[in-house]
C-alpha cells in the first residue's frame, strides 16, 4: 500500500489516518465537513487535496447509517482498488450494498474493536488501534488482494486480525459493546436526579460503571440504529434477570424465613453467574482477570509519585503487569492498585514497606 484515502475524519478515520501517515502512506482526506478535514491534515493525518487517480485502499469512517450510500458513492467513482468501511456494524451496511448491486469483490467490512469517550479528529492519536482486535468480515466475493490491504492496514496500525462472519460480528458487540453502553447510560442517569450527598459518596466502583455514559448520544443513537434487534435480544436477558433479583432482594424484606432464604439464594445465584462471565473476560495476554493479584498502596497527588512506585517496583524485580487508580474524593490522595503475579505479591509488599509506602489490604 502507497496510497489511501480516508472518507470522514472524526476519531476512528482520523487515527487511522495518523498511523498510516506516520508510516510513509500518503493519505488523502475527505469529510463532508471542511473544517474537520483542515484540522485532520493540520495533525499529520494527510493531505485535504484529492488524488490524481485512484489510491490503493478507500477507507469509509462515517457513522453506519451512511457507510453503504459513501461506499457506493465511491465505488462508482473508481476512488480506490479496495474499498473498507470501520463502522460498528457490518450485517445492514453488507445488506445494502447487495441490494445495491454493486461489485463486492473490492469490498470488505472492517471493525476496529477501539475508541474513546470523545470523538473528532482532535480526539485522534495513531496508536488508538495498538494491540486491539481488529475484525475483519470477508465475503465469499471479497478478493483476495483486497483482504490483503485489509490486512496490511490492520499490520500497520498495530492492530490483531480477527476473521468473523459479518452478522456473528454484530451479535458480539451487541453483548461486548452495545448493551454496556446503554447499561452504563442507564446507571449513570440514577445519578441526574440524585441527592447531592449520595454523589458525594461515588467511588471508584460506579466511576467504572459509569465511564462510558460520558460518549456522545448522537454517535450511539447512529450505531445501535443499526444494530438494534441484537442488543434487544442481550437486553432482554437483562431484564429477565433483573426482574428475578428484583424479586429474591423483595424475599430478603420478609418476615417468612423460608422467602428470605430464597432471596439469598436468588442474590447469590446472580453473583455468583457474573463471577463465572467476568473469569472469561481477556486480561493481558489473553490472561483472565484473575490470572493476577493486587498490591494496593496508598499515594499522594504529588508529581512524580507514580514514577517513583514503578521504579521502585522496578527495583524489586517485580513486573506491574496492570494498574488502576481509585481517587479518594476531596482528599489529595488515592489507592494505586498495581496487579501483578500471585507469586509476586510477598515480594512487592515487602519492597515497597521497606521504602515507605503504606500497603492497604
Amino acid at each position: 500500500m502507497r496510497t489511501a484515502l480516508v472518507i470522514g475524519t472524526g476519531l476512528i478515520g482520523t487515527s487511522a489516518a495518523l498511523a498510516l501517515a506516520g508510516r510513509g502512506i500518503v493519505v488523502h482526506l475527505v469529510d463532508h465537513d471542511p473544517e474537520r478535514v483542515r484540522t485532520a491534515a493540520a495533525l499529520g493525518a494527510g493531505t485535504e487535496e484529492p488524488p490524481d487517480g485512484p489510491v490503493d485502499l478507500a477507507i469509509v469512517a462515517v457513522p453506519p447509517a451512511h457507510v453503504a450510500s459513501a461506499l457506493i458513492d465511491a465505488m462508482r467513482a473508481g476512488l480506490a482498488r479496495g474499498y473498507l468501511d470501520v463502522a460498528s456494524v457490518k450485517g445492514v451496511p453488507r445488506r445494502e450494498l447487495e441490494a445495491a448491486a454493486v461489485d463486492l469483490s473490492a469490498y470488505i467490512g472492517t471493525h476496529p474493536m477501539s475508541g474513546k469517550e470523545r470523538s473528532g479528529p482532535l480526539a485522534a492519536t495513531a496508536d488508538l488501534f495498538e494491540g486491539r482486535p481488529w475484525v475483519l468480515t470477508p465475503t465469499p466475493d471479497t478478493d483476495t488482494e483486497v483482504l490483503n490491504l485489509a490486512l496490511e492496514l490492520v499490520a500497520l496500525c498495530r492492530a490483531v486480525p480477527v476473521v468473523m462472519d459479518a452478522d456473528s460480528h454484530d451479535r458480539a458487540v451487541a453483548l461486548v459493546s452495545h448493551t454496556p453502553q446503554l447499561v452504563s447510560s442507564m446507571v449513570a442517569a440514577r445519578l441526574r436526579e440524585a441527592d447531592e450527598t449520595a454523589v458525594r459518596l461515588c467511588g471508584q466502583g460506579i466511576r467504572d460503571v459509569t465511564r462510558i455514559a460520558a460518549s456522545d448520544p448522537r454517535m450511539w443513537v447512529d450505531i445501535l440504529s443499526a444494530n438494534p434487534g441484537p442488543v434487544a435480544d442481550v437486553l432482554a436477558g437483562l431484564a429477565a434477570d433483573l426482574d428475578e433479583t428484583v424479586r429474591a432482594l423483595r424475599a430478603l424484606q420478609s418476615a417468612d424465613a423460608d422467602q428470605r432464604r430464597d432471596g439469598v439464594a436468588g442474590v447469590e445465584d446472580v453473583l455468583r453467574r457474573g463471577n463465572e462471565g467476568r473469569s472469561r473476560v481477556p486480561g493481558k495476554h489473553g490472561a483472565g482477570p484473575a490470572a493476577y493479584e493486587v498490591v494496593a498502596v496508598l499515594i499522594g497527588d504529588r508529581p512524580g509519585e507514580l514514577a517513583r512506585i514503578f521504579a521502585d517496583a522496578e527495583r524489586a524485580g517485580v513486573n506491574v503487569e496492570d494498574v488502576r487508580i481509585e481517587h479518594a474524593t476531596g482528599q489529595q490522595a488515592g489507592l494505586v492498585q498495581l496487579m501483578v503475579e500471585p507469586s509476586a505479591v510477598p515480594v512487592l509488599t515487602a519492597a515497597l514497606r521497606e521504602r515507605g509506602w503504606s500497603i492497604r489490604q
